[in-house]
């Protein structure tokens, strides 16, 4: 069995009304949902509500997954749908996750501030692209995501994604630059 298909069983089962099923799939999804959620918006409070809000979705309309894609992307889309809506809702400026990345593995100071200042400084130019332009980046970068599957999460042809990372990139690459040169 593939986690695919494991979980397109939980919901086969969420949508018999399994509550046990449900519990697996919530535990299974919610840490990867919160890293999502969480770089997109930054806010623990709309982190939370998205989380609760996709997996009650999940919960009412797991009779409607019909199997034509994998059930990580439909999860995924409907988490991406809440996010945006959460995002258009606050109109609060977007707080750094910097401390997201945080690695214990290195004890040297130096070596801690360095790689802390530049999680900070990629973290700062993630928040600055547009949220579409954001959503691709971290599907793919932090979830490792396919652009097929990216594609039908965001709801946009396959090109569309590519063309939101080629700019991504570039943005990325233009702001890391300024900053690199900013600090000189």
């Amino acid at each position: 069995m593939t986690p695919d298909s494991d979980d397109a069983q939980l919901l086969g089962r969420i949508a018999a009304g399994d509550r046990h099923a449900f519990e697996k799939l919530y535990r299974s999804y919610f840490p990867r949902l919160s890293r999502f959620a969480g770089r997109m918006a930054r806010n623990p409070a709309l982190i939370e509500e998205v989380v609760n809000d996709t997996m009650l979705v999940v919960w009412q309309k797991a009779a409607s997954y019909d199997g034509s894609c994998k059930p990580s992307t439909w999860i995924f889309a409907i988490a991406y749908r809440k996010t945006l809506k959460g995002l258009k809702l606050t109109d609060e400026p977007v707080e750094s996750d910097a401390s997201l990345y945080e690695d214990e593995g290195d004890s040297r100071p130096e070596q801690v501030l360095g790689r802390q200042q530049l999680q900070q400084t990629v973290a700062d130019a993630l928040d600055a692209l547009p949220a579409a332009q954001r959503a691709v980046m971290v599907l793919t970068y932090y979830h490792e995501m396919a652009y097929a599957d990216i594609a039908e999460i965001v709801e946009c042809p396959l090109n569309t994604v590519k063309t939101r990372m080629f700019h991504a990139r570039h943005r990325l690459k233009d702001l890391l630059w300024n900053e690199r040169e900013s600090s000189q």
